[in-house]
């Protein structure tokens, strides 16, 4: 008996087309009308997280028991990529409510969390964004480091700690937090739980001023005696590690469709300048130096794409992609910074003013080298594996 096939990397079903092209078109007509707004008020109109619900979009590979699309991380990975073409902030919001929020619940929570939970975070009951916390202002990189504390008492579990650069972390009202409630155990002692808003003890801090991806919210949870019920506790007891990780590997497929959109975007505003601006009394497009730079962003760029679908498709084959999956990251990320900078530059003086997208482009791709794991902790993951 021969194996099945598996799907090809360059082309897509019939139903992943429709699906990509459905996204394309809510980029054009629902975000792109905002994002100057969002960029400088620093946060996602809620008229277009509402809309993402009712598009489907916050729920793509949940079963459809649950309001969710019964899709696939290919299927997160082709939304995410169309909208970052338009806005990477926004784009950020779906990625993390998808690879992030959900998927640890999903795979590892109980039929009662499931039940309760996925509904929430899908639209079919409420429309929840939800948020992933794993990182602390003094762990970084040493992401098991954990500083935030999980204890037992009357019950329930009582945390206490703090969580840096939360992504939906102002608009979230249901969290996936990590804690430590062995620590003489080390990272085995890492817990997770699910965590609503509303529990006693849990609030919102600091919003950060960032660089790039502004609409997107980035802040501080603070965890002061949290109460959180047992049924609350998200896989077993001190298996959390696992679970961060896991989750974190799908992750970096998100990440790195986020960053081929955003090479693609700059690409094509690019492209459509070069066109039209003339120079010496002919276009810029006439000009075989500026031909290729363009070429050679163009074939990077696909390079890239095809990593991270490559990654998207391994995954759901139920394939490993601990490699694969950093090694996607890794360079789609690389190629979106060293992308955006050519287009900017193509745009000469105009494209350092914020009258044209390449600056926000170029400031928005910066990110894919540092969250959900830096290029150097990419790097360290690739050598581990090969060297093993």
């Amino acid at each position: 008996m021969t194996d099945a096939p598996r799907p090809a990397l360059t082309t897509l079903s019939d139903e992943e087309l429709m699906f990509r092209d459905a996204v394309a078109g809510f980029a054009e007509s629902e975000v792109r009308p905002r994002v100057m707004t969002m960029e400088k008020e620093g946060k996602i109109d809620p008229a277009l997280t509402k809309s993402c619900f009712e598009m489907g979009l916050m729920g793509i590979e949940v079963a459809e028991e649950y309001g969710g699309a019964g899709g696939s991380l290919m299927m997160v990975t082709l939304a995410v990529e169309e909208i970052s073409k338009v806005d990477p902030a926004a784009a950020i919001q779906v990625d993390v409510q998808n690879t992030l929020a959900i998927y640890p619940i999903a795979t590892y929570g109980s039929d009662e969390q499931k039940a309760k939970y996925l509904p929430q975070l899908t639209g079919q009951s409420a429309s929840k964004v939800g948020a992933y916390a794993l990182s602390e202002g003094g762990s970084g990189s040493d992401a098991f480091a954990l500083a935030t504390r999980a204890r037992k008492a009357d019950g329930k579990w009582i945390l206490d700690g703090r969580k840096m650069w939360i992504t939906n972390g102002a608009e979230a009202e249901v969290f996936v937090i990590f804690a430590n409630a062995n620590p003489e155990a080390g990272y085995k002692g890492i817990t997770g739980f699910i965590v609503e808003r509303g529990f006693p003890g849990f609030s919102v801090g600091k919003k950060e001023d960032k660089l790039g991806i502004r609409a997107s919210s980035t802040t501080e949870l603070i965890l002061d005696g949290v109460e959180v019920p047992e049924e609350n506790v998200l896989g077993p007891v001190g298996q959390g590690y696992r679970i961060a990780i896991d989750t974190l590997n799908g992750g970096r497929v998100g990440i790195g469709a986020q960053m081929i959109g955003v090479a693609q975007g700059a690409i094509a505003a690019a492209t459509a300048y070069i066109k039209e601006r003339k120079q010496f009394g002919k276009a810029l497009a006439e000009f075989q130096g500026v031909q290729f730079q363009l070429a050679q962003a163009a074939t990077e760029t696909e390079a890239a794409r095809l990593m991270v679908y490559n990654a998207a498709r391994m995954k759901d084959a139920g394939e490993d992609i601990v490699t694969i999956g950093a090694m996607a990251k890794l360079f789609s990320s690389q190629v979106a910074e060293r992308t955006t900078s050519i287009c900017l530059e193509l745009f000469g003086g105009y494209g350092y003013t914020k009258d044209y997208p390449a600056e926000k482009f170029y400031r928005d791709a910066k990110i894919g080298a540092i969250y959900e794991g830096t290029s150097n902790m990419q790097l360290q993951t690739i050598a581990k594996q090969l060297l093993k």
